[in-house]
């Protein structure tokens, strides 16, 4: 199939292409002749199984990875994170003695952290295998394992988690050691939001930090948008949140951070949505429960590795390129086996640049299920779907129902979406698709299946449009082969707007660049009020924090700022276009 023709290019508006792969180079250093020599030895002379790839250049003529054999090895379930007794030193509204210098925890008073909820979390380099046939491997990982470690946030309980960086400084190959660690979906104060220029190491520091430091102290209030002391003390609680994750943000790397492992999932329980599907408290919606139990984290993504069965990225391409391996909480087309009864499974797309369209088939005919939520929030009623698709950061939940079938039966989760290079998905469905899940039907539950999917899920109540405040016009361009917004790259030190907290907006997004780009808005989680004009399909009409815009597609949504100020940023998550400038910064006063 022929590839999509760009639109036009256009002057740019302001000279400063930054070249972020190219002028910042491996590791954040300068690229001069001798690192891109030494970034490209051969694995004989140094052991880093991380480097840049002689093959790079060659887009049109990629090199396959090497063969794996499909469903050899079983999902791997991220663990738990367990909280410490204490930190030392202990953690202060200011920033410590130790600590990277971010401005003072705006809700230090408001949301005190107690006793057994303080969490540590190391950035480290670590061994992993993505399949028996290829080499273990160097990879960064949260606590050194890919995907990092679950954490479980209950609604109302604040935490603290400090993130140690032990990453080591003088890297070979692509990434950058220097971290910020994002939580996508939080409703959190700008200080412990990720800013991607608040990226810190033991000796270096961006422009948003005030000095270095070994670790930075994240305080996540964990408390629903919408505050107010007397109407919502507890936050609004339409706003609460569930499946979240956690990834890196550095400027100009976030792509090659995340895809060296920089991922996990980050999970929000409340009373609604309890972690308890025998939960005798009345509203509880008794779903499937019980974290890698019956409910199932699932990071999607895709890989490329090199003839010699090493990961391979290339950091100087500012299209992107797909990878040729589907992963599932970091392992190659694995299996799982579960029991005759209902499953939930949140469904996350980690992937750098590519979309996922997945279904479900039992002896090659495709099958239903609930679709429960849709990116950080239950949707107000339950659909019956026969496929999810995600694009990147976006989590879709879904719920199977496992006695349909008898013991024995394998059923598959199969990607039919056609995508051959960085400019998004071609909207051609594959048949009969690539399996990238098997799960295989092993055994009776040990006791009766107790868990519900209730018709009515969380309440959500209409838009009022006669509330909006102020109306914005965003546009998604590529200018000369550079990606911008509104005309402008990424700006880290000035805001491109400033919104005033609490007031309603409507934003319409206008994508003329002849590519698809995931938008994602960080603080708070819009509305779409229609796409191209028209009422958004059912999935979307929920709370959502992911936009997709496919070429010349015009969306508005409307959205509120709420409980904190500060600087955030909007950005493609195509990783790639972020990472070469696709990203504005706005303020929230």
């Amino acid at each position: 199939m022929n590839a999509k023709t760009d639109s036009s290019p256009l002057p740019l508006k302001r000279r400063r292409f930054l070249g972020s792969a190219l002028a910042a180079g491996v590791g954040g250093m300068a690229l001069t002749p001798a690192l891109l020599a030494q970034s490209r030895r051969s694995r004989t002379q140094d052991d880093d199984s991380n480097r840049i790839s002689p093959e790079d250049s060659d887009k049109q003529g990629r090199i396959p990875s090497p063969y794996t054999t499909p469903f050899v090895e079983p999902l791997p379930l991220p663990a738990i994170k367990t909280p410490v007794d204490a930190l030392y030193p202990a953690p202060t509204k200011s920033a410590g003695p130790y600590e990277a210098g971010r401005l003072p925890h705006q809700a230090w008073e408001r949301w005190p952290v107690k006793q057994g909820n303080f969490y540590e979390l190391h950035v480290k380099e670590a061994y992993h295998s993505f399949h028996p046939e290829l080499p273990v491997q160097k990879i960064w990982g949260y606590d050194g394992t890919f995907p990092g470690p679950t954490f479980l946030a209950r609604s109302g309980t604040p935490m603290l988690v400090r993130i140690y960086n032990d990453l080591p400084a003088n890297h070979v190959g692509f990434g950058s050691p220097e971290i910020t660690t994002h939580v996508h979906n939080a409703h959190t104060a700008s200080e412990s939001d990720g800013f991607p220029d608040d990226f810190y190491s033991a000796t270096k520091h961006g422009p948003g930090l005030s000095r270095p430091g070994r670790y930075k102290d994240h305080h996540y209030p964990n408390v629903p948008a919408g505050y107010h002391p007397i109407l919502y003390p507890k936050g609004n609680l339409e706003e609460c949140l569930g499946t979240m994750w956690y990834h890196d943000h550095r400027t100009n790397f976030t792509a090659a951070n995340v895809y060296r492992g920089l991922a996990g999932f980050f999970l929000y329980l409340d009373d609604i949505d309890s972690g308890d599907e025998e939960d005798p408290n009345e509203g509880s919606l008794h779903l499937p429960s019980g974290i890698n139990q019956h409910d199932i984290p699932l990071l999607f993504d895709d890989k490329r590795f090199d003839s010699s069965g090493y990961l391979y990225f290339n950091q100087f391409d500012n299209e992107g390129i797909p990878g040729d391996k589907f992963c599932v909480n970091g392992k190659i087309q694995p299996y799982f086996e579960v029991a005759r009864r209902k499953y939930r499974f949140r469904m996350l797309n980690g992937a750098v640049l590519r979309f996922f369209e997945l279904y479900l088939t039992y002896q090659d005919v495709d099958q239903h299920f609930d679709y429960i939520a849709n990116d950080g929030n239950l949707l107000p009623e339950c659909l019956d779907a026969d496929h999810v698709r995600i694009m990147p950061a976006e989590r879709g939940d879904i719920v199977i129902d496992f006695s349909k079938y008898p013991v024995g039966s394998k059923l598959y989760l199969v990607n039919r979406l056609e995508q051959l290079d960085g400019r998004g998905p071609t909207n051609q469905l594959l048949m009969p698709g690539t399996p990238v899940l098997r799960f295989d039907v092993t055994r009776e539950p040990p006791k009766p299946d107790t868990s519900q999917v209730p018709a009515m899920l969380r309440k959500l109540s209409p838009v009022n449009l006669a509330m909006v405040k102020r109306e914005r016009h965003i546009r998604l361009e590529r200018e000369n082969g550079v990606w911008v917004i509104n005309g402008k790259i990424y700006d880290g030190e000035k805001p491109l707007f400033t919104c005033k907290r609490g007031e309603l907006e409507k934003w319409t997004f206008q994508n003329s660049s002849g590519w698809s780009h995931p938008l994602h808005i960080h603080l708070d989680e819009g509305r779409i009020i229609s796409r191209n004009g028209k009422p958004p399909p059912l999935h979307e009409r929920g709370r959502k924090d992911m936009y997709e815009l496919r070429p010349e597609e015009e969306l508005s949504l409307v959205i509120r700022f709420a409980d904190f100020t500060g600087k955030y940023v909007v950005h493609c998550h195509n990783l790639v276009h972020e990472d070469h400038h696709m990203m504005i910064r706005f303020d929230v006063v």
